[in-house]
């Protein structure tokens, strides 16, 4: 029987496209199978690679690690223009933000509207790092939405939650991931690891053997790819590849998540 493909993506809001900065890390989620890893891809290189997944005949879970949407509430007290009351949607916000030139300009505009910076609904439950417009994350936010997950949508790819066909079932789906939740919730250490020098260096090497016990078959070759790698990119796509995090949306949430995104 064929199982579940799990890539974890460490994404890459940087100008030029990502400049082949994003890593991928994949595995067939089953005991024992080992962690592949994809040489580095721009942001066009990434939407490709999802889109071709859907022809091989197997199921594929994409986790990325960046913002799928935005707060409710930065929209309560005010609409951007072109849009209705009840119109707050997945869709009708990403098309919004598709309309700006640039990640700059749509945070400006963001910025307009409030200068709070509301966590999600997800953020809050999975205890994200930083909120989707704050000015470190804002470039992931704005290019995972308005770059690859419109196309993507175009493209038939189903969403995870916020474009899934009626019946629930898709052959190829995007969700968000968190590595920060994701080492949180097994309480592992989630600061620290990124940067040169020893003891950042030395929590990389503790993470992959806490890895490596929870069941990820890391070759060796990666691992040590993983460990030399000072801004830990290629060690969060690797956690990603962990198991999902089975938290089911709440009942009282599920129509936030529709709009807001959750994180798995």
């Amino acid at each position: 029987m064929q199982r579940l493909i799990l890539h974890g993506v460490d994404f890459s809001g940087a100008d030029g496209g990502g400049a082949a900065k994003i890593r991928i890390a994949e595995r067939e989620l089953a005991p024992r199978s080992p962690v592949h890893v994809r040489g580095r891809l721009d942001r066009n290189g990434l939407r490709r690679a999802i889109v071709e997944s859907q022809s091989d005949g197997r199921e594929h879970l994409w986790r990325i690690d960046a913002p799928f949407g935005l707060p409710l509430e930065c929209f309560a007290a005010e609409l951007p223009q072109g849009f209705a009351e009840g119109e707050v949607t997945w869709r009708s916000v990403a098309e919004w933000m598709a309309g700006f030139d640039s990640a700059r300009s749509w945070r400006g505009a963001m910025r307009e509207m409030s200068r709070r910076e509301p966590k999600r609904a997800c953020d809050r439950e999975f205890k994200t790092p930083l909120a989707p417009m704050n000015l470190r994350v804002f470039k992931q936010t704005f290019t995972v939405i308005t770059e690859i997950l419109l196309p993507l949508a175009e493209e038939g790819i189903a969403i995870d939650p916020v474009l899934m066909p009626a019946n629930g079932y898709a052959r190829v789906r995007v969700a968000e991931g968190c590595p920060a939740s994701i080492l949180h919730r097994r309480g592992w250490p989630t600061k620290g690891y990124k940067g040169g020098g020893e003891p950042p260096r030395v929590l990389r090497e503790e993470i992959i053997r806490l890895l490596r016990k929870d069941g990820l078959e890391i070759p060796s070759q990666s691992a040590v790819e993983a460990i030399h790698d000072e801004e830990g990119d290629l060690l969060d796509a690797m956690i990603l590849v962990t198991e999902p995090l089975g938290v089911a949306i709440p009942a009282e949430l599920v129509a936030t998540a529709a709009v807001e995104a959750w994180v798995y």
